[in-house]
């Protein structure tokens, strides 16, 4: 049985919500990002407690399929930009396509129609905060930065930072003043 979690966005997450039901004395198959999987399906009551106990933590089952299938999209584009370092080999309509079993036409307008905004919008914004934390990481120019990203150009990255954030990278790597905004508020 699946139980699917809303704001369940990093490993951190994951090491929460697997304490919490651990707490509870619920032992889960897996825990993974926005879904937890359980040996046998659980009472309306167990469900309720869970919930419970997730909203204390800031997180929130997700009843509907198509509330499931918006944290699937934003779970997978996550875990491409964050984990993966956006290692695509294929066009990210074909990626989610494939790994959702769902046509793109029909997710792309299902995330726009929930969220207010494109899956290709949503997607840029997790790079430019994930070059953010590569830039305050001081660590890669932003020639590799742009490279490990899949951008063709540092200009092209540059271009792309400055619309989403107002700043250039080089600008934005001076005053670190603006804070890299958590993945669940993205």
């Amino acid at each position: 049985m699946k139980l699917h979690i809303k704001n369940m966005v990093c490993d951190r997450c994951k090491m929460v919500v697997k304490a919490e039901l651990e707490k509870l004395s619920y032992q889960p198959i897996s825990v993974e990002l926005g879904e937890v999987v359980f040996e046998k399906e659980l009472s309306t009551e167990k469900k309720a407690k869970i919930s419970t106990t997730l909203q204390t933590v800031g997180f929130e089952l997700i009843d509907d399929k198509k509330s499931q299938l918006i944290e699937k999209i934003k779970n997978l584009i996550i875990d491409l930009v964050h984990r993966q370092n956006s290692s695509l080999k294929t066009n990210l309509s074909d990626y989610l396509s494939s790994k959702l079993s769902h046509d793109y036409n029909y997710i792309t307008n299902l995330f726009s129609e929930v969220e207010g905004t494109t899956i290709e919008k949503y997607f840029i914004v997790q790079k430019i905060e994930k070059v953010k934390e590569l830039l305050v990481y001081d660590e890669l120019t932003l020639s590799e930065i742009a490279w490990q990203l899949n951008y063709s150009s540092v200009a092209y990255l540059s271009s792309q930072f400055k619309k989403v954030t107002g700043l250039t990278p080089s600008h934005f790597k001076n005053i670190k003043v603006q804070k890299r905004k958590p993945l669940d508020k993205v």
